[in-house]
């Protein structure tokens, strides 16, 4: 969830400042925003998410990674997705604090990051030149909205029955929206 800025920063202070804190910060553009913690549905649907991912990627050399991995999008924005998935060598900092290559990011809208998940960070995560899927997962109603990388730019495609299959393509695998919704009433 996203919550107001708080102040202006360099990079190298929102290194320090962020690594000190209780609660993880995003920066964009020298602007630091503070994240807040979830509901029980997001952290419900997160760690589904994570764990069919994680599953169906056993003996492949790709990996999921939690909300506790920085994001690098670039030298002046840095995020905090809900999880990703990196494949082969991970890129990071000299700490190995912030991830600079993942292959799929996915973020769990809430009311206040909702239009952020679908427009902003949608369009700062889409910069990424690593990034081959972004995926947005709604917690109050069945609905996930695929992006997709293609030769000719980002196909979008959505996903509003418990029975639909997500497929993902560069991982080879499929994501049953059953399984990112199980235990959740809805």
């Amino acid at each position: 969830m996203v919550v107001d800025s708080i102040r202006q920063m360099t990079v190298e202070e929102y290194f320090a400042f962020d690594e000190a804190s209780e609660i993880r910060h995003e920066y964009i553009d020298g602007e630091i925003i503070p994240m807040t913690g979830g509901t029980i549905y997001h952290g419900i649907i997160m760690a589904n998410a994570s764990g069919e991912l994680r599953q169906f990627l056993k003996g492949s050399d790709c990996r999921v990674i939690s909300s506790d991995m920085r994001n690098r999008v670039n030298p002046t924005r840095y995020v905090y997705p809900d999880f990703c998935v990196v494949c082969g060598r991970a890129a990071t900092d000299e700490r190995a604090v912030t991830l600079w290559n993942p292959a799929l990011i996915g973020e769990v809208t809430s009311p206040s990051s909702i239009d952020r998940d679908r427009g902003e960070k949608r369009r700062f995560y889409q910069s990424i030149v690593s990034l081959q899927i972004y995926l947005v997962i709604d917690q109050h109603r069945v609905y996930v909205e695929l992006y997709e990388r293609q030769d000719d730019g980002w196909r979008r495609r959505e996903y509003r029955d418990l029975e639909a299959i997500v497929p993902l393509k560069i991982l080879d695998c499929d994501l049953p929206l059953a399984e990112i919704y199980a235990g959740i009433e809805i």
